[in-house]
């Protein structure tokens, strides 16, 4: 038997979030926020923690610094039950911080990336990520130093027998390049966005980009946010819609419903149960600030849980 459910290698760091900011940002001036957050951050971190929280035995690799910051991101991730065993601790290496400015109408997301570039195959125990049913990968183009052996890691992992998944996330240099196609060749499930979708596919039109993909990969899963979500297996169209809540902040969402969906998926679930429970994580964790505080609290989890599962 698989040791783990899922196993992930990515990026750990922490959230700022500050709140109530105005809709401008003058220079020069000292602007008051009349709320913070300090969370557990970084996509791949917050779909760890997520998927641990639902129930998943989930195994984590990274690389961070030995400073406050990488010692707070790491609890914060073990007290959720992900296994962080094979985490390196880098002795005067200095941790990822993103810094969310949460503003109505919109948010400006500003990273400073420190280890979250250095992560390199090299670091990876292969068997360790193989003793799972699952692996998953996110935040492609911001892992710099691993994104060329990517391919390599995938073929690995598939050879082991592993059904592979890849959320691309944002492309900080919005250049968008085309070697993801090498990486696709091995991907089971496919979870962009609406707006990532579109860029890599070029096209401002989501049904295009939508028909592309699917000729590349078994499952293609784009995330609409109030709007829901959609899935293409082949020929098959799937549709779920969102779960009205009232939010505080998008932070994590989509990483969210990768937990979600990615929860039951390994465990063989429909696609209708598969695109719920995303929907229903990606809903959940909009109540808290950042992307894994509402699923910090258990007693909280069991009620939204019974309150939206089966509407």
């Amino acid at each position: 038997m698989p040791q783990f459910d899922v196993t992930i290698a990515g990026e750990l760091n922490l959230d700022l979030v500050l709140y109530g900011l105005p809709a401008e940002l003058p220079h020069e001036r000292e602007l008051l926020a009349d709320r913070m957050a300090l969370t557990l951050g970084s996509s791949s971190a917050i779909v760890a923690h997520n998927l641990a929280a639902i129930g998943c035995k989930v195994g984590f690799i990274s690389r961070i610094g030995d400073d406050a910051l990488g010692k707070i991101a790491l609890e914060r991730l073990a007290e959720s039950g992900v296994d962080v065993s094979r985490t390196c601790q880098v002795k005067g290496a200095i941790t990822g911080l993103t810094v969310i400015l949460a503003r109505e109408g919109g948010r400006n997301i500003l990273t400073y990336p420190g280890t979250s570039f250095e992560l390199r195959l090299a670091d990876l125990d292969l068997d360790y990520l193989g003793s799972a049913r699952h692996f998953h990968l996110s935040s492609y183009y911001l892992q710099r130093a691993l994104r060329p052996d990517v391919p390599k890691l995938f073929e690995i992992l598939k050879r082991a027998g592993l059904t592979l998944s890849l959320d691309t996330n944002d492309d900080p240099d919005d250049r968008w390049p085309k070697e993801i196609m090498e990486t696709l060749r091995c991907v089971d499930v496919f979870l962009p966005n609406e707006r990532e979708i579109k860029k890599i596919a070029d096209t401002d039109h989501l049904d295009e980009a939508i028909a592309h993909f699917a000729n590349l990969v078994p499952l293609l899963v784009v995330k609409m946010g109030a709007a829901g979500a959609v899935a293409q297996r082949g020929g098959e169209r799937f549709s779920s819609k969102s779960i009205k809540v009232t939010p505080v902040d998008s932070v994590g969402a989509g990483d969210s419903f990768d937990a979600g969906f990615l929860s039951q998926y390994v465990r063989g679930a429909d696609m209708a149960a598969c695109l719920s429970s995303g929907n229903l994580a990606g809903a959940f964790s909009t109540t808290r600030a950042g992307g894994t505080e509402a699923f910090r609290d258990r007693k909280y989890q069991e009620q939204f849980w019974r309150e939206h599962a089966e509407r």
